[in-house]
């Protein structure tokens, strides 16, 4: 069983895997019940509603003898590790589950463990920012808890900027429907340095690295929009060595012992710093560039692991490969796209795929949670994988028409039905 959502990348990758191992699978899709009968969808599993959600599964499962569940996106991670205890299924425990999903409570579990974590405070969504000014250090960084993909993180220099984003922050959780008194933020000391990406997988607690990528842009903010992932990592062995034995670590800590892990971590003068830990794969398309042995996806080699079927080699291709995420430089309605011809025509590049739509708003970072799309590279090295997707995204154009009235609005829903 996957639990998804129904605009997730990833889903396909996934199914495309389980047909070729000959696993049968079900979706259980993030919709309301009623929505789910009308779309014939075989389960609707309300995300925003843990305890149903996970009856919905569990009574499923009495039908249909389910093998395992995986979540595909962090917003479902705790009901399936809920639903498995409940089946007796191999997974991590809801505990783990949660402290992966809470960046409150990963903190926390971070520091009691020993990883290596930077100074952080819990504020209340209703406290005043003049006195959360006064209280932290400088540069810092807030985030909200359980938003994903840099939503909503914001660095803020002085006690100026920290007022401006903690009201930013604050207006965007109550329009996601946040109640102020219930809802906490995380402040937290900026770590400088090099960002990486590791993926990796757990087995009874013990930790494969399947990938290390670098980050090459500088993430300082003051938002934190991600761009190229290249892997294999030019960093020394022996800090690469200390970045796993990092997140091992941070993955005891946590206490999640099965499954695939994706850590995003800053290295400097003192080493790695934990930045976030999943307990799930890497998001996004970004997984199109992994391969592993004799040609395996990474979908497969995480399928093959969640239903105990054998993984004769888990080691990762010898050519250097990598994606870019493409950002949204402003926001606006998306009208045209050019040169995607042309950049899939430069040397290197595997594929560019446009997954922003036509006449759809774009909304930038921090409010925003997609990309314009993807831009994959192969290549004999990593720095040449880096300048193909740099080549490849000088020769995209995107036309993005900063403003649209109420009348053009209702038109092209008109439209578009």
């Amino acid at each position: 069983m996957l639990l998804t959502t129904p605009t997730t990348y990833r889903a396909s990758a996934f199914m495309s895997a389980a047909e070729g191992l000959g696993l049968d699978v079900v979706q259980a899709l993030d919709l309301p019940e009623q929505l789910a009968e009308y779309w014939r969808v075989p389960l609707g599993v309300p995300f925003n509603d843990p305890e149903r959600a996970v009856e919905a599964v569990v009574e499923y499962a009495g039908r249909e003898p389910v093998l395992t569940i995986l979540s595909l996106d962090d917003g479902a991670a705790l009901i399936a590790a809920e639903a498995s205890a409940r089946l007796g299924l191999p997974h991590n425990s809801p505990d783990s589950a949660l402290a992966a999903r809470d960046k409150g409570v990963m903190r926390d579990r971070l520091r009691e463990g020993g990883a290596p974590v930077p100074v952080f405070r819990r504020y209340s969504l209703s406290s005043d920012p003049g006195e959360i000014a006064r209280e932290v250090g400088y540069p810092c960084v807030l985030k909200p808890l359980r938003l994903s993909g840099s939503r909503g993180v914001m660095r803020a220099d002085d006690p100026e900027q920290l007022i401006v984003a903690f009201q930013r922050l604050g207006k965007l959780l109550l329009e996601d429907g946040a109640a102020p008194d219930s809802t906490d933020v995380l402040v937290e000391d900026f770590i400088p340095g090099v960002e990486v990406a590791l993926e990796g997988l757990l087995t009874g607690g013990s930790l494969q690295v399947l990938a290390l990528f670098d980050k090459p842009d500088p993430l300082d903010g003051p938002y934190f929009e991600e761009t190229i992932y290249v892997t294999p990592s030019r960093l020394p062995e022996d800090v690469q060595a200390s970045v796993a034995s990092c997140t091992a670590l941070a993955a005891s800590a946590l206490g999640l012992r099965e499954g695939p892990v994706h850590a995003e971590l800053r290295v400097n003068d003192a080493g790695p710093w934990i930045v976030e830990i999943a307990g799930r794969s890497i998001g996004g398309l970004c997984s199109t560039v992994l391969r592993f042995g004799a040609g395996m996806c990474l979908e497969e080699l995480i399928l093959r692991h969640a239903v105990g079927l054998p993984v004769l080699d888990a080691e990762r291709e010898r050519a250097a490969a990598g994606v870019m995420m493409i950002p949204i430089p402003a926001a606006g309605m998306l009208t045209g796209v050019e040169g995607v011809e042309g950049a899939r025509e430069v040397e290197g590049i595997v594929d560019v795929q446009i997954t922003a739509r036509l006449h759809r708003p774009l909304v930038p970072l921090p409010e925003g949670a997609s990309y314009l799309g993807f831009i994959f590279a192969r290549a004999d090295g990593p720095a040449t994988v880096e300048a193909a997707l740099r080549r490849a995204h000088s020769l995209l154009r995107f036309e993005i028409r900063p403003h649209i009235t109420l009348r053009e609005t209702k038109t092209l829903n008109s439209r578009l039905g």
